[in-house]
């Protein structure tokens, strides 16, 4: 059954207020952020919505579908919200942080003012430093699943090692040069972002890869990844050893 067909859909601060009203009627503040805020939506775009309610014992999230709109509510009191902004911004995908610096109030609170202005803050900031030996150890798992990645001869094992290939890259080159990272569609743009030629040249080789087989430009593209912080590492590469 599609809900979505059968309830009419109605304009996002609308839907999203009336939400809040209905499932959160003492909130101290409600913050509508996503793609529809940033004018992204497309059809198949939900409602975030951060909630700070200081009644509730601890966060939750939760996903639902009402007004029309599929909606992830996170709900938070001030210190487990803090908490996920520091939490978010150790494994350098600032979700919450970015949710709460774009957000438009649904409920007004002074506190959301406060929030904000910690948010941009960590955003501006950028995630912690990788340490040298972080990105010696990055360079050797990347060298490994290139060299996985040249000598297979699977084409169904290719695919895979390219998704994990590609990952790992787009972490490498961000971290090492201080910026966020993403998962799954942040993660072009987290790099473009950072790079639009680089996300572009990154994009064309994963995209000629898939579609006619040649690993070469991946190849390329990995090894001029590498090389300015020493190029591939397997020979003396040691982990745990005293």
């Amino acid at each position: 059954m599609n809900v979505r067909k059968q309830e009419e859909r109605q304009p996002a601060n609308k839907a999203a207020s009336n939400f809040v009203l209905e499932n959160f009627p003492t909130c101290q503040a409600a913050l509508l952020g996503g793609s529809v805020v940033r004018g992204e939506e497309t059809s198949t775009s939900d409602l975030d919505i951060v909630i700070i309610d200081e009644t509730i014992p601890s966060e939750f999230r939760e996903s639902t579908i009402s007004h029309g709109w599929p909606i992830e509510v996170f709900v938070h009191n001030l210190k487990s919200i803090r908490d996920y902004f520091q939490s978010d911004c150790q494994r350098a995908r600032p979700s919450l942080p970015r949710m709460v610096s774009e957000g438009i109030s649904i409920v007004d609170h002074p506190i959301i003012i406060t929030l904000k202005e910690e948010a941009n803050k960590l955003l501006r900031d950028g995630p912690p430093k990788w340490t040298d030996q972080t990105i010696h150890m990055k360079r050797y798992f990347i060298t490994d699943a290139l060299d996985d990645f040249i000598g297979s001869t699977s084409r169904g094992e290719d695919i895979f090692i390219a998704g994990a290939l590609g990952e790992s890259l787009h972490e490498f080159v961000l971290r090492t040069n201080g910026r966020w990272i993403g998962a799954s569609k942040w993660i072009v743009r987290s790099l473009t972002e950072y790079d639009q030629d680089f996300a572009e040249e990154y994009v064309e080789a994963f995209e000629r890869f898939y579609r006619i087989g040649d690993k070469q430009a991946i190849v390329r593209l990995v090894d001029s990844v590498l090389e300015p912080h020493g190029g591939r590492l397997f020979d003396g590469f040691t982990l745990g050893k005293d």
